[in-house]
């Protein structure tokens, strides 16, 4: 699956940038003489029993040319996910498939906004922009389904070599199914808990045309979410692969995608009462001022339903996206390969969300001293914030790759070298209510769903902003000998980001004129271009055939604007400010992987330290803003995948981080030079087992623990004393599931999710006013058929 977004249609010069960049494919031979097995683009068929020998969780190599060696053999931590086992799982999203891998969290989103997708949060750095689909950058904060995912790769660390600009935490790449030689079919159906009803078809076809294939899957969803009222997660896709000279030495590959996503946002459930939760009202301190009633100090508020639904009758999310993409391989002999992938992709999301903001415990204005609490707690109510998202992306790009090998003396050499461009975009109108409405209010504990409140309006301001990329790269390993490898990459490139805003005239400082009148519509541009060099070194050893020990280093940079395009066009310090240096991200790791029992089980143990440098900070005189700061995260992360008996399969990850800010600011009533680095669990652990008991019969369970983690790095004492909800509470989820083969076609599988019924805040937003309840407990029936 993949989403790429934008909305409208495109201007005659992006129309024609869509052009060049289509059309820049090159023209190769279409030979067909007998080309190499391995790189016929043949794809493993959909299994549904067991396989009682080799194992289904083991990956041997990503799905990027981009990477030579097999992952016993590369110099870097990387997890992939195949599609087998979160089809046992029954995840069906990015977010859920991710849970099988240590040191990511999830993120709520900013104060005044809501996430809506996949924001990811790893190894201490938000990783959110980092995404991919089929190695080419995937934009917009959208959910993620894995209908149309063959596995799913996370790579840890600083990977600006591989894809250009990125976080200092690495990036996650959904590797896409294609069409192959065999006929198979798999149908699946699922109903479940919170009324979730979801049917997929993948099928795959040999055409009457010699060598070629199609591949379809489709996807339907009707869905709630376990223990959530009125949050509904509903989506329609369709994905197809053409495949053309398969088998032979040019392949070649159509691919369409599109999903549409009908979704009522889940805007969270306000903190009231959790542990840690704070509010003046009940500070015996700062409350004693407080007139007629005094304070409510000897209270301890309950806690919300977690079920309760804050939102109203008009909150949606309707997300829609598509994309087309060309892949041309060519083999020009034995040892070499040239392949090209072009892509044109467009998504757009509007969403109208209402969120819980603060609670209202009393009436009047403490300013005023006519501040009056309210006694009683059925009488406490809820401001509400209203939010809304009219947004638009798009990307084009052409990629192209030469792979291969040559000798020089003694020395064998595995290469891959490219070059892409990129054109990217996002266009995001402002909406809001209409200036002087005020924040609606629901009861604090019996919200009423039922209401419309005040509507969310384009409000005329927008901002605008593309980023053109043109990039040129160079892997090398060199096979010193039979135990010693070099692997190096470097990667250069060049970006030019253009940020256009339409803002409002506020109102100017006292004692100025007002030549303009408040709320006039201003033009605002910005714009910035660098060139940007990442590199990688890695040195491994090899004790034996089926092990390796690794010490590698590398590097990333992100510049202003990465995320969104989106430059500041105020002149204020940040860390989009169009004249600043870009952040820059290293990792240096050493690590060990291990191949035991004949490729049946992958080890894998690394300690790292990840560095972030350019983060922006506040001065001792707190107003002074330098680009001085730094994050530091130190590691270890461990993994066992694979068949550890003939029937027993266990996918296992293990992370302990020790994520400090280790320059950060020292003024400016934010003082975290020191602290732990937000959203940043110091030990996170997963596991799942499966066992084939029968023939016919394979039970499975597993578990995910987090640990306790901080919702902000500010280390004065105070923070403990006035912000809500510090700390967000450490968990254990433990799932299940049971399938049973009634014939080699018909499998039948249930899962069960939360099995104790834990009851835990999965995200938190950064005021710490409300949360992300973790799912209930929950379940799952499916019918899976094969022929």
């Amino acid at each position: 699956m993949a989403y790429i977004q934008a909305k409208k249609h495109l201007t005659a010069s992006r129309t024609a940038l869509a052009s060049a960049l289509l059309m820049a494919i090159p023209t190769v031979a279409l030979a067909a003489e007998p080309a190499d097995p391995q790189k016929t683009g043949r794809l493993q068929q959909v299994k549904v029993t067991a396989d009682a020998v080799e194992p289904e969780f083991v990956a041997e190599k990503v799905s990027s040319p981009k990477h030579t060696q097999p992952l016993v053999n590369t110099p870097q931590t990387i997890v992939v996910l195949k599609k087998e086992l979160f089809q046992q799982q029954a995840a069906t999203s990015l977010a859920e498939t991710l849970r099988n891998t240590p040191g990511i969290t999830m993120l709520m989103g900013e104060n005044g906004n809501t996430a809506t997708g996949d924001s990811i949060f790893m190894r201490g750095f938000d990783t959110q922009g980092s995404i991919f689909v089929d190695g080419i950058r995937d934009l917009g904060s959208i959910s993620r389904d894995t209908f149309n995912t063959e596995q799913v790769e996370i790579a840890k660390g600083p990977a600006g070599v591989d894809n250009g600009r990125g976080a200092a935490s690495g990036y996650v790449n959904l590797s896409s199914k294609l069409a192959n030689q065999e006929d198979a079919t798999a149908l699946g159906a699922t109903v479940g808990t919170a009324q979730h009803k979801r049917t997929t078809l993948d099928t795959n076809q040999t055409l009457a045309i010699e060598n070629a294939a199609l591949r379809v899957n489709l996807l339907w969803q009707d869905s709630g979410v376990p223990g959530r009222d009125q949050v509904e997660n509903n989506r329609l896709g369709l994905a197809t692969s053409l495949g053309l000279g398969l088998g032979t030495a040019t392949r070649t590959y159509l691919n369409l995608f599109h999903v549409k996503q009908n979704n009522v946002q889940d805007g969270g459930v306000p903190t009231v009462g959790l542990p840690g939760y704070y509010n003046a009202i009940f500070d015996p301190v700062k409350s004693s001022s407080f007139a007629n009633g005094g304070p409510l100090s000897a209270v301890k508020p309950a806690p919300v339903d977690r079920s309760k639904f804050y939102g109203d009758a008009s909150d949606e999310n309707d997300v829609t996206a598509q994309m087309f993409t060309v892949k041309i391989e060519h083999d020009l002999t034995a040892d070499w390969t040239i392949r090209n992938t072009a892509r044109f992709g467009e998504s757009t999301q509007e969403m109208t969300l209402t969120a819980p903001f603060s609670g209202v415990f009393s009436t009047g204005s403490e300013a005023k001293k006519d501040l009056v609490v309210i006694k009683d707690p059925t009488q406490w109510k809820l401001e509400l914030l209203r939010q809304g998202v009219d947004r638009e992306n798009r990307i084009i790009t052409n990629q192209t790759n030469l792979t291969g090998h040559l000798q020089t003396g003694d020395v064998k050499h595995d290469l891959t070298t490219g070059v892409e461009f990129i054109y990217e975009s996002q266009l995001n109108n402002s909406v809001a209510t209409a200036n002087g409405v005020a924040r609606p209010q629901t009861n604090l504990y019996q919200p009423d769903s039922k209401v419309t409140y005040p509507a969310v309006l384009k409000n005329g301001q927008l901002t605008d902003g593309e980023t053109m990329t043109s990039a040129l790269y160079l892997h090398n390993t060199a096979h010193l000998s039979e135990q010693w490898q070099i692997s190096t990459g470097l990667r250069a490139e060049h970006f030019n980001t253009d940020t256009r805003r339409v803002v409002a005239q506020g109102e100017v400082a006292k004692g100025q004129v007002q030549t303009i009148p408040v709320g006039t519509l201003l033009p605002q541009s910005a714009s910035a271009s660098d060139n940007l060099l990442s590199y990688k070194v890695g040195a491994l050893y090899k004790p034996a055939s089926n092990g390796s020990v690794y010490l590698s280093y590398a590097t990333s940079q992100l510049p202003p604007g990465s995320n969104n395009f989106a430059l500041t066009t105020s002149g204020a310090i940040g860390a989009d400010a169009p004249n600043v240096d870009p952040q820059k991200g290293t990792n240096l790791e050493l690590g060990t992987k291990w191949q035991l029992l004949d490729n049946k089980i992958a080890l894998t143990a690394a300690v790292f330290e990840s560095v972030n440098d350019n983060e922006f900070v506040t001065e001792p005189d707190g107003i002074t803003v330098s680009a001085v700061g730094e994050k530091q995260v130190r590691g270890l992360e461990l993994g066992v995948v694979g068949k550890i008996l003939p029937q027993w399969e266990l996918s296992l990850g293990a992370a302990l981080l020790d994520p400090k800010i280790s320059r950060g600011s020292k003024g400016g009533g934010r003082v975290d030079d020191g602290g732990t680095i937000a959203w940043s669990p110091k030990q996170t652990l997963t596991l799942w087992n499966s066992y084939q008991l029968t023939d016919s019969l394979t039970l499975a369970g597993g578990m995910r623990y987090v640990s306790t983690a901080v919702s902000s790095s500010v280390v004065l004492e105070t923070a403990k004393a006035t912000r809500s909800v510090l700390e967000i509470p450490s968990y254990s989820v433990f799932d299940m599931m049971a399938s049973y083969a009634v014939n080699p076609s018909v499998t039948v599988q249930l899962n069960i999710n939360n099995l104790t019924d834990k009851v835990y805040v999965s995200s938190l937003n950064n005021a710490g006013l409300r949360y992300f309840p973790g799912e209930e407990r929950s379940a799952k029936l499916g019918v899976n058929v094969a022929f």
